[in-house]
């Protein structure tokens, strides 16, 4: 049995297109997508381990991430596919891809995390620690509004606290991931970054307006060095949840691709 949960969309016997969420998101985040921009295509979009209904138990690294892709993907696809990946996702596919080619047509990377200063994300997996819930769904929704979420549609962030925010039994709130994984993966994104086979097809989707950047100007320069004329950059003026701020242009970059 799969230890991943897998949120499905489209019908099943379209082209696949997986898809994968960022560190504290899960499968459903791509479900707008899926349905209102891509219904015609197969969308496998898994809540990775330990976040939503998947597993939570460890270890918590992209070896085992990868394990449970290449395990899930055996089962499902008949072949290699497109991967739709943001943030901490986008460095799980770059490992998926490193690791196993043979799985992956395409890689689509929407503002991907990856080899990002250990200072940084120290700082980031303390705060986690320090302020892993809250008091109330408004500051939840305020979190989210503070950090990321500022030009998803109000709808989206509506759909994302009934999903994904869970009452604690001391009336607090907190999001459905288990908090050993998550802060075990803030660690995970100071790892070196890896590079896809240099024949890959890879389109890489820079958000403007995440400062610090996500995409670091290293990490951009390695990867058009090894790719070349098989990596595309694209600059969109948006903030971090780039699919779900900018739908109808993520769903044109799917299909440019497939």
């Amino acid at each position: 049995m799969s230890a991943l949960n897998v949120h499905r969309f489209g019908p099943t016997t379209a082209p696949v297109v997986l898809a994968l969420h960022g560190v504290t998101g899960h499968g459903r985040r791509w479900e707008d997508l899926a349905t209102r921009h891509l219904s015609d295509l197969r969308v496998l979009a898994p809540d990775l381990r330990g976040h939503g209904r998947s597993t939570a138990l460890p270890p918590w690294d992209f070896e085992t991430v990868v394990a449970d892709l290449v395990d899930f993907l055996t089962a499902e696809a008949d072949g290699p596919v497109v991967v739709l990946a943001h943030s901490f996702g986008g460095a799980c596919a770059l490992h998926l891809a490193h690791h196993h080619p043979e799985l992956v047509r395409t890689l689509v990377l929407l503002d991907p995390a990856i080899a990002l200063a250990p200072e940084w994300l120290n700082e980031i997996a303390l705060s986690t620690l320090e302020s892993a819930d809250y008091d109330s769904v408004e500051q939840a929704r305020q979190d989210k509004l503070d950090t990321g979420w500022g030009d998803v549609p109000s709808r989206l962030l509506e759909a994302e606290l009934t999903e994904h925010l869970m009452p604690r039994t001391d009336g607090r709130f907190g999001w459905r991931v288990s908090r050993p994984a998550i802060n075990s993966y803030w660690g995970q994104l100071a790892r070196h970054w890896v590079l896809p086979p240099a024949d890959l097809p890879t389109v890489l989707v820079q958000a403007m307006k995440v400062d610090p950047p996500f995409v670091t100007p290293e990490f951009r320069a390695a990867l058009a060095a090894h790719l070349g004329p098989n990596l595309t950059v694209l600059e969109w003026n948006s903030d971090h949840m780039v699919a779900q701020a900018h739908p109808v242009e993520t769903a044109e970059l799917v299909r440019s691709v497939r």
